[in-house]
């Protein structure tokens, strides 16, 4: 199943290129009131209300993916957690480019462990990036999304896929300059996901994922999540050991090498195998 959020905060299933909207089975969750829970009310309850979801599209007209604004598919995230330099040529990239360290001692993933980006650093592909600083520059990193799909603490590696709802393509969008990775990374549209979530049942190994990212049409990133240096499950392991993850918390699993500068006015095209590709705008803020 591939879910996607679009235009004013509607559901819809995609299937063969169209949306078919879903959004009646939102009257279904809770009202809330304050304090508000942590977590995503509709990743929570996605097991129980996923025949229905599948029930109302087929009852919904095709909606063309064109004719909507994408927005991400999560919409209430609890944390956005990072991985560093997840795969080894992007260390070697980074290591060997005195723009991308900034003068800065590489550290492998072992030793730098995660980082948390901020949940208001989250938009959806239509919604686009906008670059805050023009004159610095911001690189482009494509990166698997893992959605976490129920309640997590102290995972074992051995169980840990049985906590993911869904997957999504990311972009970690990257500000260059000396300061902490969660300030750099964590400026307004500097985490987009999209195009939409796939359910987990529909991808039969996390770990052999190609992905691959084009700027205006030309190649800049190409890899698999075969190369990752901690996969899914055990970067699940290792986050829920810090933190209790909660439906609709975010783990981007790391860039491959190939990361480079965008400007306003780009196009990017950031794919996954059995996932989907995205089209994202850059702008300025």
């Amino acid at each position: 199943m591939k879910i996607c959020r679009f235009d004013d905060n509607r559901i819809g299933l995609v299937k063969a290129g169209a949306i078919y909207d879903a959004s009646a089975v939102l009257e279904q969750l809770p009202d809330f009131r304050w304090p508000l829970p942590l977590g995503d009310a509709l990743i929570a309850r996605l097991p129980e209300l996923a025949p229905q979801l599948e029930a109302a599209a087929r009852d919904a007209s095709p909606i063309p993916l064109a004719a909507v604004q994408l927005l991400s598919p999560v919409a209430n995230p609890s944390k956005i957690i990072a991985a560093p330099v997840n795969y080894a040529k992007h260390m070697q990239e980074i290591a060997s480019d005195a723009s991308l360290h900034q003068g800065v001692e590489v550290k492998p993933i072992q030793s730098l462990g995660l980082f948390l980006k901020a949940v208001s650093s989250l938009v959806g592909a239509g919604e686009g990036v906008k670059l805050r600083f023009a004159e610095r520059v911001t690189d482009h990193e494509v990166e698997l999304a893992v959605v976490v799909g129920r309640r997590a603490a102290r995972v074992p590696r051995a169980r840990a896929l049985d906590y993911v709802a869904g997957y999504a393509v990311g972009l970690d969008m990257t500000l260059r300059g000396s300061e902490l990775r969660s300030l750099r990374k964590s400026l307004d549209s500097y985490t987009v996901l999209g195009p939409w979530l796939t359910t987990a049942d529909e991808i039969a190994d996390p770990g052999k994922l190609g992905l691959r990212l084009r700027v205006n049409g030309e190649p800049r990133q190409e890899s698999s999540t075969r190369n990752l240096v901690f996969d899914v499950p055990r970067l699940i392991e290792l986050a829920s050991s810090f933190y209790t993850l909660l439906p609709g918390d975010v783990i981007m699993t790391g860039t491959p090498e190939g990361v480079a500068p965008v400007a306003h006015g780009d196009r990017i095209e950031a794919e996954i195998d059995e996932i989907g590709t995205m089209t994202v705008g850059v702008g300025t803020a």
